[in-house]
């Protein structure tokens, strides 16, 4: 897991939920290239057009209410956002955005200090976050080790797969 995340920054309120980030009517497209053709498509029309690996979304308070569908964080990924730093989140989406390897922030504060457009500096041992442009920062707890852990795996998928490989390993000697 890397220690700093630098982006740019897309804004977002309080309670969007997982439907805004990525509409129901979407939810049998399994195809990572298309379902990040659609992300925010109803709370950021520009977003998929014109995010960029890397980018960071900030948002106000509940972030991810509503259906715990895991599309939501997985057009995230498949878009490349960089990180999801909030001033709260709800906790299905805060859990199924660790599980597909997004770095996810919770933060109070954090949407007050930036705007759109803005650049981010994320310090994740440091537990902060800091608006390159004015310098503002808020901090938050640093991830316990085993939430970095899945981070640092690319996701609970990734891993498990590699702890059963591990474990083969292992066996085989």
């Amino acid at each position: 897991m890397r220690d700093l995340i630098e982006g740019r920054v897309w804004t977002l309120g309080d309670d969007v939920d997982t439907d805004q980030i990525i509409s129901g009517k979407y939810l049998t497209v399994i195809d990572p290239n298309e379902l990040k053709k659609h992300v925010f498509e109803i709370a950021l029309p520009e977003f998929a057009a014109n995010a960029q690996a890397g980018d960071i979304v900030i948002a106000g308070v509940n972030l991810g209410c509503g259906s715990s569908r895991e599309h939501a964080p997985q057009a995230l990924k498949a878009i490349g956002v960089g990180a999801v730093v909030a001033d709260s989140f709800a906790r299905i989406f805060f859990r199924n955005a660790i599980n597909v390897g997004i770095p996810t922030i919770e933060a109070p504060g954090v949407r007050a200090l930036f705007e759109a457009g803005d650049g981010a500096r994320i310090e994740m041992g440091a537990g902060r976050v800091t608006n390159v442009r004015t310098g503002a920062s808020v901090g938050f707890p640093p991830l316990p080790s085993h939430l970095l852990e899945l981070l640092e795996a690319g996701g609970l998928v990734e891993k498990v797969k590699r702890e059963l490989q591990a474990g083969r390993a292992d066996t085989a000697r």
